[in-house]
């Protein structure tokens, strides 16, 4: 007796809703793209419960004729494909007739319909595939279908789904990307009563830009527009100091349908070339038009990614494309006016915060007479390079003119608002020790941990500066080689990985609060996560739609850089998928202040700026690397230097 066996329908589609149907953002995607299919103006997508309880889509397309509904929820039904010839000159966004008939095998599924406006239409309900109703309906123009209770029948689908969160941010970003595919097109997303995207539909492409990354962003656009006997190109490219951290700002539309495309992505990063900063991406919206035999999108079950028959004259043009939009342009930064700070230091006052802790060193600072502290060349070096106190416990291997006096030590107040450019006195006060500090500390000496004792640096003596880049010292040990922007991070990041445990007593509400605007999605997901950026001192509140101010934030963060770290740390904040680490928000926050703060290379420094640099780096708890990773000093023993020379053979 035979073992093969042909499936029925019902398992069939179940297996098949396995390739079509991987989460809410797959049912949401396959139902508008028939809407759009549909020559729908207006597409109305409500989503509840990240799309597990309740996905509708409603449009008032062409709808489905009264006959065709049954038919449409069988497999590999499809008004799109006649014969094979077809699939060399596919136009629309849908055409394998999977969609339907996968949805309803996972889901209970109402769909009503009706392809005129005389209000009578045509109403199916499917449970797991099988129909349970058939009638007619009063029913407007358009299609109305409505998914609930996804995956109920396949409890192992359902138990490997993520968080509500992170499924209604596949389905926004979808959504932005299909919006900003037809700006033609009334777009409308919401989500358990909150609105995440509307468009106008007016054509306009600047305008879904502006509703969905801001108008901010939309001004700093540039257009961009070619076309050869092959390609046609339009869109638009966002200046070089409009960047983000990741490639999910660039978006790729070829004959109306998005895709995922590393080469076109490449392809653009080429055009920018020098000016893009190291692991910054741009934002750009690219419609590119082509014959469709050029194109083939049948190569791959989603249909997100297609091949080019003619890839290298593509990737080519849209380059050239690219590099003459921004080679149009003088691409000049706006400067900032000299800020003038007023004689009078802001009142520092507290913000959404229960009863004041115990008095730290912080709260009580007391200004130093300017001309005083001028007298004294470490304090004079301290107020050009905003270093970090020395950590306490840690004596330095140098005596030094601020090491006679360790019962307090001079700092600038860098950043804030308002207040003017005095230097305060605090005293030192011991810092919990962070596990990473102490794990890399084993890693690099453990010998010395294991005698009781920590890595130190030797005494250097600086000798002079190379390229304005690296400091030059010795010891009789040998010839070393500093690099002084990389010390420096490591000296601040230090410094301020202390100050961010504490950064309460450091808040000081704005006078004129910063603004920040963010996508629809970003901005709701950002909402329930403001508490941890509480947590390291930057209160921050939503001011109405995809808006919000930033209240306050820690007066100590460095001065003309303030905004640039809040958004990185926002970004940081809406990039974690689960729940934020508070201790990796604190580290990734040193980071961040500790490179803006820092001199850069080809700064020439005195030699007294070089032994200050050098007595901190000595103090601090690891001295050999920058926060990146990358290393702080390089060392030429003194016989690698006399065998150099033949010294010693």
């Amino acid at each position: 007796m035979g073992i093969i066996r042909v499936l029925d329908d019902h398992i069939a589609n179940q297996i098949a809703a396995g390739e079509v149907v991987e989460r809410p953002s797959s049912v949401v995607k396959e139902l508008v793209e028939n809407s759009i299919d549909a020559g729908a103006a207006r597409i109305d997508v409500t989503i509840e419960e990240g799309g597990v309880s309740l996905i509708r889509i409603a449009d008032n397309g062409s709808g489905i004729h009264a006959e065709d509904l049954e038919r449409a929820f069988q497999r590999h039904a499809t008004s799109k494909i006649a014969s094979g010839k077809d699939l060399f000159r596919i136009r629309t966004l849908g055409f394998r007739g999977e969609a339907l008939p996968s949805i309803a095998a996972v889901a209970k599924v109402e769909c009503s319909t009706a392809t005129d406006d005389s209000g009578l239409g045509r109403r199916i309900v499917t449970e797991g595939g099988a129909i349970k109703a058939l009638e007619d309906c009063a029913a407007p123009r358009g299609t109305d279908i409505r998914v609930r209770e996804l995956f109920y029948n396949t409890p192992a689908r359902l138990k490997y789904m993520k968080s509500i969160q992170t499924e209604i941010g596949h389905i926004s970003d979808y959504m932005y990307r299909l919006a900003l595919s037809h700006p033609e097109i009334a777009f409308t997303l919401k989500h358990n009563g909150s609105t995440l995207l509307q468009t106008l539909g007016n054509g306009d492409l600047l305008t879904v830009i502006a509703s969905i990354y801001g108008t901010g962003l939309a001004k700093m656009m540039l257009p961009v527009a070619g076309e050869n006997p092959d390609y046609r190109l339009t869109g638009y490219i966002s200046r070089p100091e409009q960047t983000r951290s990741n490639r999910y700002g660039i978006s790729a539309v070829i004959n109306g349908r998005y895709i995922r495309n590393f080469a076109l992505a490449q392809a653009l990063l080429r055009a920018y070339h020098t000016l893009l900063p190291i692991n910054r991406y741009p934002v750009a919206v690219l419609h590119v038009s082509m014959d469709p035999s050029l194109l083939d999108v049948n190569v791959h079950p989603s249909k997100l990614e297609v091949r080019f028959s003619k890839e290298t004259e593509l990737l080519e043009f849209l380059e050239r494309s690219a590099k003459r939009a921004l080679m149009g342009q003088a691409h000049i930064p706006e400067g900032k006016a000299p800020v003038v700070r007023p004689a009078v230091i802001q009142e520092q006052l507290e913000l959404y915060r229960p009863a004041p802790v115990t008095p730290g060193p912080l709260e009580e600072l007391e200004p130093v007479d300017e001309e005083e502290a001028a007298s004294a060349s470490e304090t004079l070096l301290v107020r050009e390079l905003p270093l970090p106190l020395p950590l306490p416990g840690i004596s330095s291997p140098v005596p030094t003119a601020s090491a006679a006096k360790p019962q307090f030590q001079d700092y600038p107040r860098t950043g804030g608002t308002g207040g003017a450019a005095q230097t305060y006195r605090t005293e030192p006060q011991a810092a919990p020790e962070p596990e990473a500090v102490r794990q890399a500390l084993s890693a690099l000496a453990p010998a010395a941990q294991e005698s009781g004792g920590l890595p130190r640096l030797p005494q250097l003596d600086p000798i002079g500066q190379l390229h304005g880049t690296y400091i030059v010292a010795q010891n009789p040990a040998g010839l070393y080689l500093i690099d002084q922007h990389a010390a420096h991070e490591r000296i601040n990041y230090e410094y301020y990985y202390d100050l961010f445990g504490k950064p309460g007593v450091a808040s000081q509400e704005l006078l004129v609060p910063v603004t920040l605007e963010f996508t629809p999605s970003e901005a709701e997901l950002l909402k329930s996560r403001l508490t941890y950026l509480e947590q390291v001192g930057v209160y921050m509140e939503a001011f109405g739609g995809n808006t919000f101010l930033v209240r306050a934030y820690p007066h100590w963060f460095p001065a003309g850089g303030e905004k640039e770290i809040i958004d990185e740390m926002t970004e940081w904040v809406l990039s974690e998928r689960k729940s934020v680490d508070l201790a990796k928000l604190r580290e990734k926050s040193s980071i961040l202040c500790s490179c803006k703060a820092s001199i850069k290379a080809n700064q020439a420094l005195s030699k007294v700026e070089m032994e200050a640099l050098l007595d901190r780096l000595s103090a601090c708890r690891i001295p050999y690397t920058c926060p990146h990773g990358r290393p702080i000093v390089v060392s030429f023993s003194s016989y690698e230097l006399e065998k150099m020379f033949k010294r010693v053979m």
